[in-house]
């Protein structure tokens, strides 16, 4: 998983510069990958917090954000929806929101309202369930940086469009 993960944002990711912040991270292995093969809620949440508690304990500069991936019990992207929205409430009840913020990323990921096949929801696909842990002071520094944040989305899209369906679903085979 760890390995397929890494290309994923070796060629997607930072490869296309769908995030523009990831680079740096990447390039110097700052990313923690954790992998949770529990599918009830119990091992679900052990794990969440785990993983919470070792971001947050660790200097940024060893772990930078952490991705956590779920081998099996979310592949319906509904049940997947409902996790990160279960792992969002309880940040808020930890009243971590300050520090913490969470990204997610799907093989079928699909925003709502955009057709079904729309190039878009390939921006969040990635080769399994996965949610990332952002620490939300490296991203307020790092949009500082940015002149239009809002036009990082915009952008991913166009570069997609521009690749076309067939390179997109080449780079992301579990998206088709």
């Amino acid at each position: 998983m760890i390995k397929i993960t890494r290309q994923w944002l070796d060629q997607m990711v930072v490869g296309l510069n769908l995030c523009p912040f990831s680079h740096s991270v990447v390039v110097q292995d700052q990313v923690h990958y954790a992998i949770c093969d529990g599918t009830d809620d119990p091992q679900l949440k052990q794990f969440y917090v785990m993983e919470l508690r070792r971001l947050l304990d660790a200097d940024e500069n060893s772990i930078a954000t952490s991705l956590l991936m779920f081998s099996q019990g979310l592949q319906v992207f509904d049940d997947y929806l409902d996790v990160l929205d279960w792992f969002q409430q309880l940040l808020e009840q930890a009243d971590l929101t300050d520090h913490i913020q969470l990204a997610s990323f799907h093989p079928q990921y699909q925003f709502e309202g955009v057709d079904a096949d729309d190039l878009s929801h390939f921006t969040n696909r990635a080769p399994y369930p996965t949610i990332h842990l952002i620490r939300q002071a490296q991203m307020t520094k790092a949009l500082a940086q940015v002149v239009d944040p809002e036009k990082i989305y915009t952008d991913n899209i166009e570069t997609l469009n521009k690749l076309g369906r067939q390179q997109v679903e080449l780079l992301c085979p579990w998206g088709k």
